[in-house]
């Protein structure tokens, strides 16, 4: 036995919310937005493909955001990304931590922390 991969990461947002993550995630983001499958589609939520991978936000009924667990999204386009954020009224946070690792930190329209890594760096 033994883990191959993930097959998904799910965030949490508040309920009825679902318009402003198709804005975040959906439009500045770029992530195609995948159906939900018939017998989860009425607990609400947004599920998008991102690569090989799938980004599932589900409604949680006590939703705190999260600021310290995130997902982290590679990105191609990552200064143009960034700008885009900023323009749309995003934090942006850059983060030189790690050595050869462009990356930055935003959050959600719901206050959940995003990693976003250039495609270029490193970090592959």
């Amino acid at each position: 036995m033994k883990i191959i991969g993930f097959d998904h990461v799910q965030v949490a947002m508040p309920e009825g919310r679902e318009e402003s993550a198709r804005d975040f995630y959906g439009l500045l983001l770029g992530l195609p937005e995948i159906p939900k499958p018939e017998q989860t589609a009425g607990r609400g939520g947004v599920w998008y493909q991102c690569g090989r991978l799938q980004l599932h936000l589900g409604v949680d009924p006590g939703f705190h955001p999260a600021r310290k667990a995130h997902p982290a999204l590679l990105v191609e386009g990552y200064g143009a990304l960034l700008e885009a954020l900023e323009r749309a009224g995003y934090e942006v946070r850059p983060d030189k931590s790690l050595p050869d690792v462009t990356r930055a930190f935003t959050f959600d329209p719901f206050g959940n922390r995003i990693e976003l890594i250039s495609a270029d760096s490193g970090a592959q």
